[in-house]
């Protein structure tokens, strides 16, 4: 069995109606993953696992292939995406006797990702021995220096209490935040896990101006910017 790319779109978003076919620079937001897969030369089958026909519509438009819907109860905003990578695996498993290996993710809302994302993580997976390959950039605020919670006192306090107080954010343990450029994983793993990094995780950093996660307008703000910067610093 070839590579195949699984693209999870539900339907049914809240804070942006209809996020993974609104337009973006001219095409719908799940244009440029199943772009991004194509451009990779990476994979044999681009397969858009989604419960709605309109998005189902677009992505065959775009060159993927919709084989199955996804069942409504694995499309809820509340559903860990872990369950709809199951379903997808035992579709492939019925159709063609056996999972992928490995098993790769390419989410709808990360548009500015680059297809060297996606191989950096296939080549990280094949080369070491985690369960999971996750993308990450580094992270502006700290856990230790300038993230905050309340306390039952009605004041606040640093997330993680340092036994050394930091003075300035460059002395504190670097951290990163968790993109959706890529996952790439054993699907034995996957079959039997519910949370995506109870395992053993490695991660490919990618720079910040790839990494957005379009979940609310902010983000499709942001995107947007740095999509001018990018096109424009092409021309």
């Amino acid at each position: 069995m070839g590579n195949i790319c699984i693209i999870p779109a539900r339907g049914g978003s809240k804070r942006i109606p209809k996020k993974n076919i609104k337009f973006f620079f001219g095409k719908p937001i799940i244009a440029y993953s199943i772009e991004a897969a194509v451009k990779s030369r990476l994979f044999d089958e681009i397969t858009v696992s989604t419960d709605d026909n309109e998005i189902a519509s677009v992505a065959e438009e775009f060159g993927a292939e919709v084989p199955f819907l996804r069942p409504a109860e694995l499309a809820f905003d509340t559903t860990p995406e872990i369950f709809a990578w199951k379903h997808a695996l035992q579709f492939i498993e019925k159709k063609e006797g056996s999972m992928p290996e490995p098993f790769i993710s390419v989410p709808a809302t990360s548009p500015l990702r680059l297809p060297r994302d996606i191989s950096l993580c296939i080549s990280k997976y094949k080369n070491g021995k985690a369960d999971v390959v996750v993308t990450m950039c580094e992270a502006h605020r700290n856990p230790w220096f300038n993230m905050v919670k309340r306390t039952s006192l009605d004041t606040i306090s640093v997330v993680n209490v340092p036994s050394n107080k930091f003075s300035r954010r460059q002395d504190a343990p670097v951290v990163y935040d968790l993109t959706t450029a890529a996952y790439v994983a054993d699907p034995r793993y996957i079959m039997n896990s519910n949370d995506i990094l109870s395992g053993k995780i490695d991660a490919v950093e990618i720079p910040v101006e790839r990494s957005i996660d379009i979940d609310t307008e902010y983000d499709f703000k942001i995107a947007n910017f740095l999509m001018q910067e990018r096109v424009y610093s092409n021309d």
